[in-house]
């Protein structure tokens, strides 16, 4: 049986946003989070530009993944993540944005942003008062305190709390 290894999380938020917006022009686009089919997930693929194997990700039973799509298109995956519901928080695995929305020519910016602050409604949701931990990237530690509000706990161990999940909630799920 293959063990899982602990990988540190490596998504940069570039911007905190209402929903996502587009670089070039700044107008922003109303989001959906679905949980993501089979079928679709066969698109996430290495060949087609994405970091991580999500289908690997997905046989992880204790693992739901998600996908962001702007609202009326369904098909075209914006950003991924997979969470884990734990006894007392939301843990998130992986996160990743579609290719096309990450570096200097990326079409979409706040995908990051938008799915950590979906992760913080889950952990309400499932009564964890918005509370989500992950393992940063070492170097990611102070990027994810500054743009998230995210507590430095030890080593990688990050935790956003109450008080940083309602932020973000706020701010990309206001009704």
């Amino acid at each position: 049986m293959k063990k899982n290894k602990l990988i540190g999380l490596d998504f940069v938020v570039d911007k905190l946003t209402n929903s996502i917006e587009n670089v070039v022009s700044g107008d922003s686009f109303s989001t959906d989070i679905s949980l993501i089919s089979n079928t679709t997930l066969m698109t996430a693929t290495k060949k087609n530009g994405w970091a991580f194997d999500w289908k690997e990700e997905a046989r992880q039973l204790e693992r739901d993944i998600y996908k962001l799509t702007i609202v009326n298109n369904q098909t075209i995956i914006q950003g991924l993540i997979s969470l884990e519901v734990k006894v007392d928080h939301v843990y998130m695995h992986l996160l990743e944005s579609a290719p096309f929305n990450k570096g200097k020519i990326k079409i979409y910016a706040g995908v990051p942003g938008n799915l950590v602050a979906f992760a913080c409604k889950l952990a309400f949701q499932r009564g964890h008062e918005g509370i989500v931990s992950f393992l940063s990237k070492s170097q990611l530690v102070q990027h994810y305190i500054d743009t998230l509000g995210a507590l430095h706990i030890g080593g990688r161990l990050m935790i956003i709390d109450n008080n940083a999940a309602l932020k973000l909630l706020h701010k990309y799920f206001p009704r």
